[in-house]
């Protein structure tokens, strides 16, 4: 039976047990309890004529035995009882949620895209592909940016709030993680929110006086103003830098929180801008994109059919962690991959 709870499939052992067939009574107590079983709301007791009882006092015993077992396991399946558990746990990690301070980028010039071509195809200093070509000089305004990923805790508080559902991926991914592997609510609520899709995210950024970044403004708060290939420099991802390269067959996250991360810090002191979570950013994904940019304060393309992901993620090889490196989704996509976090204009 799936989605029953541990203490659904107690119960149902211990009834295993106790249905032993008794001979001196005609009244078949298995048929009984599947009658319990699948009844998902109160029968009246006259509308039970499969359940009269013919026999002694042993089989009326049993019997009643059979109605308070009844009882326990409307109440054990009933739907309201696990929606009620499901809501006390999402209420529980969201109790642990943090707002992630922000880090203010000063205006001026940065080196955007990937200038450096050669033969070498396993340098990472190469463009990942030709869309981060050509490498352009680029003026963006002044602007504040989360230094954190909007954490699991804080996305379903604010679901919470807006009295939207939670999303079934999230619902069963916590469920997993509780039941399967006991981690605790408040390790959950500092994870990366994700099978976030960009209209949630967009959304979240809105309703907190903040936006997504542009893919601009993700790329110079990453690199900083020279060009960094990571965000921590020039030297290969390795653990501690980055949270990369993991695998789990069951597309089970493995990521670290969202506040750490101070080895592999960006140039402005930003967590994870390479692994642990991929980034949704505000701009449609245009391939050819770099070559008709303004100089000052790019959006990105007017329209498209994916919108920009950036910064790799833990299952992503060391050449998407790089920070010019860019991918796409489609902004109805949820990913075990994909999180976010806010920017904010400074006027």
């Amino acid at each position: 039976m799936p989605g029953l709870r541990i203490g659904q499939v107690f119960l149902i052992k211990i009834v295993s047990y106790i249905s032993i067939p008794i001979r001196d009574c005609k009244t078949d107590f298995h048929v009984i309890f599947m009658v319990l079983l699948s009844t998902q709301a109160p029968l009246a007791i006259d509308s039970w004529p499969l359940l009269s009882v013919q026999g002694d006092m042993r089989c009326q015993s049993t019997f009643v035995g059979f109605l308070l077992m009844g009882a326990l396991t409307a109440v054990f399946l009933s739907p309201a009882t696990g929606a009620a558990k499901d809501k006390s746990v999402l209420g529980r990690i969201a109790a642990f949620a943090s707002i992630s301070p922000l880090i203010t980028v000063a205006e001026g010039q940065f080196f955007m895209g990937t200038a450096r071509t050669g033969q070498d195809l396993f340098s990472l200093d190469l463009p990942y592909d030709d869309t981060e070509q050509p490498q352009r000089n680029v003026w963006l305004d002044r602007f504040d940016i989360d230094r954190d990923e909007v954490s699991l805790g804080e996305f379903l508080r604010w679901l919470e709030r807006q009295q939207r559902p939670t999303p079934t991926e999230i619902r069963k991914l916590i469920d997993h993680m509780t039941t399967v592997h006991a981690v605790s609510s408040e390790t959950l609520a500092h994870w990366p929110a994700l099978y976030v899709t960009w209209g949630e995210a967009s959304d979240f950024c809105r309703t907190q006086d903040k936006r997504l970044p542009t893919e601009a403004e993700w790329e110079k708060a990453a690199r900083g103003e020279n060009g960094n290939l990571f965000p921590w420099g020039h030297q290969p991802p390795a653990p501690g830098l980055a949270m990369f390269g993991q695998y789990h067959v069951h597309e089970i996250p493995i990521v670290a929180s969202v506040e750490f991360g101070e080895e592999g810090r960006s140039p402005y002191g930003l967590h994870h801008m390479a692994g642990n979570a991929a980034e949704w950013v505000e701009d449609w994904f245009g391939i050819d994109y770099y070559a008709t940019m303004p100089d000052r304060n790019p959006r990105g393309a007017g329209q498209g059919r994916y919108k920009v992901v950036r910064g790799g993620s833990w299952k992503s090889a060391p050449p998407l962690l790089r920070t010019a490196t860019r991918s796409g989704a489609s902004p109805h996509q949820r990913a075990a991959t994909i999180g976010f976090r806010c920017a904010k204009s400074i006027r």
